[in-house]
């Protein structure tokens, strides 16, 4: 029964030295090419929800830094009524991001299938990840198991909500139980579809 806290542990002693704040990340992180941008909740008016605000914002402000050139926004589609890498790359371009510096990624369910068509379909071996502190550790474990060199930048700008941070904290034990059983799998995602090489 302990078996998943010590796993979780492990992967988050293993990778905490590849996480970055923000202020560190421009002062330390070498530039990359692309900063992959994880999906999270979107509203039915198309606003992005605080934490994934915070990851566009923390993902733009490396853009305008310098660190990175293009932006991979990365999240679900698979309603008809719900796009997250629209309503991203929306907010990004409003951010002062130029479009063709911003590529959707539409087939990003989960963490597994954006590190994955990351690699196999934009062709990245090399990334910046950004989203929460929460999740950092799992998007390393997945990203690098999958060949993508990366480090991660915090995209916690605010506090959030109490009861939200402790949902998602509970929520990455079975996560990465599940996110070790994907590597070692390492099956497609459900959509793949033709490369796409990030330019």
């Amino acid at each position: 029964m302990l078996l998943p806290f010590g796993w979780r542990k492990w992967v988050d002693a293993r990778y905490t030295p590849s996480i970055f704040s923000y202020d560190r990340a421009v002062e330390d992180l070498p530039a990359e090419r692309v900063a992959i941008v994880f999906g999270a909740r979107v509203y039915p008016s198309g606003r992005l929800s605080a934490m994934l605000r915070d990851r566009v914002d923390t993902a733009v402000a490396l853009y305008k830094a310098g660190k990175v050139d293009k932006l991979l926004v990365s999240g679900d589609n698979q309603q008809l009524d719900y796009n997250e890498p629209d309503a991203m790359m929306a907010y990004a371009i409003a951010q002062g991001v130029k479009a063709e510096d911003v590529q959707p990624d539409y087939g990003g369910r989960r963490t597994y299938d954006t590190c994955y068509r990351a690699q196999a379909v934009f062709g990245l071996t090399s990334a910046i990840l950004v989203t929460q502190e929460f999740h950092l550790p799992r998007a390393l474990f997945i990203c690098r198991n999958l060949g993508i060199h990366s480090n991660g930048v915090i995209a916690d700008r605010r506090l959030y909500d109490p009861r939200s941070i402790a949902w998602s904290e509970a929520r990455e034990v079975p996560a990465l139980l599940a996110a070790l059983l994907d590597i070692l799998r390492k099956e497609p995602p459900p959509v793949l579809g033709d490369p796409i090489p990030i330019l």
